[in-house]
């Protein structure tokens, strides 16, 4: 197995859950995810394992993918989850939208960086030079994201 095989075993999942963070789809996810690494590889080549580099191009596939789907229109698709027991799935599923339509009370900027914190495969200064503010801008950030985003939840359960 080649060394940048071991780098997309190692990445692929967190790259997944940073775009299904963002994306809230499945199948969305998984296809910015295959691009973001075919893309790597076509750019960069298998000598460059920089991880904040893969989430600089998921991050600008994300942003495409939303240009497009804003200027076709595109409706929504589901996708199916793994088959689990269906009231644990129905609970995870309603959980799991609740917290992505809380995180849509945040703007995009803070959505973005809390996604990024959450996958803690970033450190606030990588997380930083990918956005393009300061590293104590990001963390002022997160803090005050987190508290809306805690908010948000809180007035939901009253």
């Amino acid at each position: 197995m080649s060394e940048y095989d071991l780098f997309y075993r190692d990445c692929r999942s967190r790259i997944f859950n940073y775009l299904m963070r963002l994306t809230g789809d499945y199948s969305l996810a998984g296809d910015i995810m295959q691009e973001t690494f075919a893309r790597h590889l076509e750019h960069y080549g298998k000598g460059n394992r920089e991880i904040p580099l893969l989430y600089g191009i998921a991050r600008n596939l994300f942003a495409d993918e939303g240009r497009r789907r804003r200027h076709f229109a595109a409706g929504e698709m589901e996708g199916e989850e793994p088959s689990l027991d269906q009231e644990h799935r129905l609970m995870v599923r309603s959980e799991y939208r609740r917290v992505l339509s809380a995180m849509d009370s945040l703007d995009a900027e803070e959505r973005e960086i809390l996604v990024l914190v959450a996958g803690n495969d970033l450190s606030y200064r990588e997380i930083a030079e990918l956005v393009g503010i300061s590293e104590a801008n990001v963390k002022v950030k997160v803090h005050r994201a987190r508290l809306k985003l805690r908010k948000t939840l809180k007035e939901g359960d009253g």
